[in-house]
């Protein structure tokens, strides 16, 4: 996996890349999809607002990831959707914190409305 960057693009004003490279001919590649903030023992949305929501969408997606031999370690890409951009530097700071150097290329949308009521969602394409 290569992290790319060009000074010809404007620079990531985020934990992100510009893009990244994957020599897919070694790897499979693991497309999840959306994950919420469910906690998947009681199957209800965790509360403790959009930071705790957003750990826990992470915390899903790792199983998932972990499910498909891969981790976050190996994620190329994510979108992260919101139901409001006004909690992008909230979710900025859990996700920074989860993915620690690595740094997917990533996009983050606001949406009108998530599944049962979630602020943020996330998927992941990732080597595995």
């Amino acid at each position: 996996m290569e992290t790319l960057h060009t000074d010809a693009a404007p620079a990531a004003v985020g934990p992100y890349s510009q893009a990244v490279k994957v020599d897919t001919s070694r790897n499979e590649i693991v497309f999840t999809a959306g994950q919420i903030g469910l906690d998947p023992a009681t199957g209800k949305m965790v509360e403790g607002g959009v930071e705790a929501e957003a750990r826990q969408v992470l915390a899903n997606l790792s199983a998932v990831l972990e499910a498909g031999g891969s981790g976050l370690d190996h994620v190329i890409k994510t979108t992260i959707f919101l139901a409001d951009m006004d909690d992008f530097q909230k979710v900025n700071a859990v996700y920074a914190e989860a993915f620690g150097e690595h740094r997917p290329a990533r996009s983050t949308v606001q949406v009108a409305a998530l599944p049962l009521g979630a602020r943020v969602e996330i998927e992941a394409v990732a080597a595995a």
